[in-house]
């Protein structure tokens, strides 16, 4: 079964149902990459609440919302939302505010989509996991890397059957991590536990459970090179590359198989190497593989006006709200972005937050 399709997108105004949304939120982040999806997905915003009231009335008259308020449980019981987004920000003890907030959402009855980080706890996780079950509200975090539309056709080779069982998995992604003695400390671990949803996503989307891990860690730039074994029996690395150059793309994704392999550069350049016979050694004169063997190159042009050279979808923000507001109105699960994957990413944070460098721990 393919993960990655084609597909034609509708325009918010041509949706015959929308879902009466409210929104958490009104920081810079949210402004660029997350109100501007509502133009593709069936949302009406009906209200927005932020601490800065002014601020949230500029949000209004710019995304359209009918409403505003600086307390969240007010609006709550006011509008009586379907659904809630959260892009908020952490508390100054480096807990991650949408935590309680969609505690709170889903307390009014609501469904809610939050950015990453899902939470500053495995247990907070698994909490919210119980609250979602038995209220029967979905709760989905913004895990945009595994809606990359690179990294869904990366699913696809990987699960393939000219690509074999994928053997091993490599992701650098740059990331420093504090010492060892910091890391009890959430504000000293609040960038960490920020971007270790990325790097994090995209392993468990591509290869599943992690086993057991150990890792090496320099103190010249926190640094860092995992082990990993995966449950599947693929083995895999984690170069959390602190230090690389702020002009060079940030991320690089390698899966191999059997005879085969692909890679992800920049989030969205795709190599295929699909299964071929090396040359004959020390006799070929061509480089030039056959056709029927050659590596396959996907990526983007950026000429014309499309949907596909918007970050908005090449970053996979679009597809995670579509996601999340067609499992509410068609009424069926969450595949991706779900509190199952989130523990499993908070797994992985808690294992670089307790283990000493050179040590190898099960998951």
């Amino acid at each position: 079964m393919l993960h990655h399709t084609q597909r034609e997108i509708r325009y918010n105004f041509e949706y015959d149902r929308r879902l009466r949304a409210c929104f958490i939120g009104a920081g810079g982040h949210a402004y660029r990459n997350v109100y501007p999806t509502f133009r593709y997905a069936p949302v009406d915003l009906i209200a927005i609440c932020d601490l800065d009231a002014a601020r949230a009335k500029g949000f209004a008259r710019t995304f359209g919302a009918e409403r505003t308020y600086a307390d969240h449980a007010e609006m709550l019981a006011a509008e009586k939302p379907d659904v809630v987004f959260i892009v908020t920000s952490y508390d100054q003890d480096g807990r991650v505010q949408a935590t309680r907030l969609a505690r709170d959402a889903v307390a009014a009855g609501a469904h809610v989509w939050m950015e990453k980080p899902t939470a500053a706890s495995r247990q907070e996780v698994e909490e919210l996991k119980a609250l979602s079950e038995r209220s029967g509200r979905r709760i989905m975090t913004g895990l945009k890397k595994t809606f990359f539309p690179a990294v869904e056709k990366l699913k696809d080779i990987i699960a393939s059957p000219e690509f074999g069982t994928l053997s091993s998995l490599v992701v650098r992604y740059p990331q420093a991590i504090p010492p060892l003695a910091d890391r009890a400390d959430l504000v000293a671990m609040q960038s960490f536990l920020d971007h270790i949803y990325h790097p994090g996503a995209i392993l468990h989307y591509l290869g599943g459970e992690i086993d057991r891990a150990s890792y090496e860690w320099t103190p010249v730039t926190g640094a860092s090179v995992a082990t990993l074994r995966f449950r599947s029996g693929a083995v895999g690395a984690l170069h959390l590359a602190a230090g690389q150059s702020g002009s060079a793309p940030l991320e690089r994704i390698e899966a191999i198989g059997e005879g085969s392999h692909a890679i992800v550069e920049n989030g969205c350049r795709l190599i295929h190497y699909r299964k071929a016979r090396l040359p004959a050694y020390g006799r070929a004169a061509s480089f030039i593989q056959p056709e029927e063997s050659a590596a396959l190159i996907y990526e983007p042009e950026f000429s014309l006006g499309q949907l596909y050279n918007n970050n908005m979808f090449t970053l996979g923000y679009v597809p995670e709200v579509l996601h999340f507001c067609e499992a509410v109105l068609e009424d069926k699960p969450l595949t991706k972005g779900t509190l199952d994957a989130a523990v499993e990413i908070m797994k992985l944070f808690d294992f670089y937050r307790t283990t000493e460098a050179g040590q190898t721990r099960t998951l």
